[in-house]
């Protein structure tokens, strides 16, 4: 081995013995200090100079400064780019890979042959998904996994219990959800509905309805027809 391929691997076991220390510091203080914090998943070095990111629960992101002295929950943005590194972090860690999805806790529709796949968690209360789903009857050529997520109230939990343990799910969904008929009284195992909401909340599907195509994107809110059609169009697995 060369003298300088000797001095940078002596130079990069040095740095990374000084990154081991500083992290070790940090956990050490935040664990001490804030004895109610989650266990800390992770701590990385920030674009920003002296700041680092703590993250716990998983995609929960907190920053911190070299010793552990303060704690900073909120948004870090790069001025320059203009861009929300959080958002940005905050995507990665919770993007969910298609075949990912718990397909089993959902039903399809299928619409002409089907050979387009989307995904998409909706609570049967919510005004935006009857909205969204009278759009999706327009597109063609796609199978649609509906997960039921009633996160809206005890009333959220009754409709999706009776879509749930129906007959033809799809079906008596629809006719809630575009016909505004309401479905019929039924028991069987929620234990689908409840996993939903737990599968929900550990990758922060807030809001409905949430939209997952098979490259992985992740398209919030009820968007128009035109942008499923573009999303089904240009998503590849």
């Amino acid at each position: 081995m060369t003298p300088f391929k000797t001095l940078l691997v002596t130079l990069l076991a040095a740095f990374s013995l000084g990154a081991l220390a500083q992290e070790a510091t940090i956990r050490k203080n935040l664990a001490e200090r804030l004895p109610n914090l989650p266990k800390i998943d992770e701590i990385s070095k920030t674009p920003m100079n002296g700041l680092y990111e703590v993250r716990v629960n998983e995609s929960d992101i907190f920053y911190t400064d070299a010793q552990g002295n303060f704690l900073i929950q909120g948004s870090l943005i790069d001025t320059q780019a203009r861009v929300d590194l959080t958002a940005q972090r905050l995507d990665r860690l919770t993007s969910i890979a298609f075949k990912d999805l718990p397909l089993k806790d959902a039903f399809t529709i299928v619409r002409g042959k089907g050979t387009r796949q989307m995904a998409v968690f909706e609570d049967p209360n919510c005004s935006f998904c009857k909205r969204f789903e009278r759009d999706l009857l327009t597109i063609d050529d796609v199978t649609v996994h509906v997960f039921l997520y009633p996160i809206l109230g005890p009333d959220s939990a009754d409709k999706s219990r009776n879509i749930w343990c129906a007959k033809d799910k799809g079906k008596v969904f629809l006719d809630w959800m575009v016909r505004n008929v309401t479905p019929a009284p039924a028991k069987c195992d929620v234990a689908a509905l409840e996993r939903n909401v737990e599968f929900g909340r550990k990758y922060r599907i807030t809001g409905t309805p949430a939209s997952f195509f098979v490259d992985g994107r992740r398209v919030p809110g009820a968007v128009g027809a035109d942008q499923i059609e573009q999303a089904l169009a240009t998503a590849k697995p």
